[in-house]
């Protein structure tokens, strides 16, 4: 049980640094926005080397819709691990379902749920990551709370050369950061202008 802790520890840390978005709340699917890319980022944790090849997901309000970890540890510890994160208010028992170009559903069941998100987590076989190299499109579906399924779509278009590329450099990083952030708060002024636009037509209706 310790080892299970410290590796769920671990890889919820590397998970935590790729999430560059606003905190996550439920939002519809129909909020989706185009995924940022794949990227991976890769750092030393005491004994352990991890690389996190990842993807983001956001709602035009800049809020997490999805994010799609596929985390290497090699080390004293040796262990490759799925993860999805997706916002809170899900229904516990479906899970997470995984398809690649529209094929057979596999459930990734959750491991722990944070205030602003959950996490479903798998093994990354080697079966599964051949997937991702050969597929063009991944669909993840969550069920919120209104028992509504949300799928997301992430386009696996530059996976390979993410996850078999070297990480990226922390000027890359502070960068690739910096240039989200900015987006994101470019975005949620638009929303932030488009809500009070339709709350004065609203008024002027009235």
């Amino acid at each position: 049980m310790s080892n299970r802790k410290t590796i769920a520890a671990t890889a919820s840390f590397v998970g935590a640094i790729a999430l560059f978005a606003a905190a996550a709340v439920p939002a519809s699917a129909q909020q989706q926005r185009a995924p940022q890319g794949w990227f991976k980022v890769c750092s030393k944790q005491e004994d352990n080397d991890i690389c996190n090849t990842q993807n983001i997901v956001t709602a035009d309000s800049g809020q997490l819709l999805t994010a799609v970890n596929l985390i290497e540890i090699k080390g004293k510890i040796n262990r490759k691990i799925f993860q999805v994160s997706v916002p809170t208010g899900r229904l516990i028992v479906p899970g997470v379902g995984l398809q690649i170009n529209g094929g057979k559903t596999q459930k990734i069941e959750y491991a722990i749920c944070f205030p602003d998100r959950c996490i479903s987590e798998v093994a990354l076989s080697d079966e599964l990551l051949a997937s991702f190299k050969k597929g063009n499109q991944l669909t993840l579906t969550s069920v919120n709370f209104q028992n509504k399924p949300n799928p997301i779509n992430v386009a696996l278009t530059g996976f390979s050369q993410a996850y078999d590329g070297p990480g990226l450099q922390q000027n890359e990083l502070e960068q690739r950061q910096k240039t989200l952030q900015d987006e994101v708060q470019k975005r949620q002024k638009e929303f932030e202008d488009k809500m009070k636009a339709e709350q004065e037509k609203a008024k002027a209706g009235n």
